[in-house]
């Protein structure tokens, strides 16, 4: 079987395997919920209206396992093309709500193993039931996650493998290194689209003026950004925590190192890099690229208000 391929699971089970890309887009990043695929291959006229899942093999690392978002089959010139865009499986995360209310004793294991099955939706073993959850109207698992997630550990939940949640560090991560001759590039990058210098929340009567932050950071940079919010349930306990927690979020990969190299190497989030500038530290995101020129693959680690 090829290194790198596309298998396709139509909803009887049947597959197919398709290893003629064109071209092919991988992304998956600490602060994005479900693995990210989208690309063309040739496909021999076959038609996928009855396809369920996509696989995505590189260099013999299974990195994507997702839902069909769309997939589409052209012939043209006798030529039969198709395109195709998936989500992780834990995509579905965002897209089931909880009943609102108050959720007490409650771990990752019970969120996640106690609502609602979804299909290869896999997370790391936590039973501390230390913490609630306040389910807002609209809230989807995924909220719940990063909820629990902060107030457990301080941290943001991320997915590790195809489709496995997690929201603390992998305890046994794998370590790359890099040096100059190896790499086709390295950089920096900063982002402040995202960032709010001052948060505002009202207290229980409604009136603001009892909890504010100012992000000095922030305002360092001439960015004058004030957001307003009603009292957050979810941090009753400590309310000075859903200031926080909002600036951290506004933060997040706001300070990025990144390199690219040739090829890849089996890397996944939370797992360690050394390259110019860097010392081994934990891989953010990892963003794989394929098309007639090879494959090339991109690594970001993230400094932060969660790193």
């Amino acid at each position: 079987m090829p290194q790198t391929y596309i298998k396709i699971r139509n909803t009887d089970g049947t597959e197919y395997t398709e290893d003629r890309l064109i071209s092919f887009s991988f992304r998956k990043d600490a602060y994005l919920p479900y693995t990210l695929l989208s690309g063309k291959i040739v496909s021999d006229g076959r038609i996928f209206t009855d396809a369920a899942e996509i696989f995505l093999c590189v260099e013999g690392f299974t990195v994507h396992h997702g839902l069909i978002d769309q997939i589409t089959t052209e012939t043209s010139g006798g030529i039969c093309l198709t395109s195709f865009v998936s989500r992780g499986f834990t995509s579905l995360l965002c897209q089931n709500q909880l009943e609102p209310g108050m959720i007490t004793g409650v771990s990752i294991n019970s969120l996640m193993d106690s609502f609602y099955t979804l299909p290869y939706v896999t997370h790391e073993n936590n039973s501390d039931t230390s913490s609630y959850i306040y389910v807002s109207s609209n809230s989807t698992m995924w909220d719940g996650v990063v909820n629990l997630s902060y107030k457990l550990c301080g941290t943001y939940p991320y997915i590790r493998g195809d489709n496995c949640v997690r929201i603390t560090p992998f305890p046994e991560p794998e370590s790359f290194s890099y040096t100059d001759d190896e790499l086709l590039s390295a950089g920096s990058e900063f982002t402040g689209r995202r960032l709010m210098s001052h948060f505002h929340m009202a207290d229980i009567s409604g009136h603001y003026g009892t909890y504010d932050l100012t992000d000095s950071d922030v305002t360092a940079r001439k960015i004058i950004r004030h957001k307003y919010f009603e009292l957050d349930m979810e941090f009753l306990n400590d309310p000075q925590q859903a200031l926080a927690y909002r600036d951290k979020y506004a933060c997040r990969a706001w300070k990025r190192l990144f390199c690219k190299y040739s090829g890849y190497n089996g890397e996944d989030i939370s797992d360690t890099v050394t390259f110019n500038g860097v010392s081994n530290e934990r891989i953010s995101a990892v963003t794989i690229t394929g098309n007639s020129s090879g494959i090339t693959t991109s690594l970001s680690v993230f400094h932060d208000r969660f790193t």
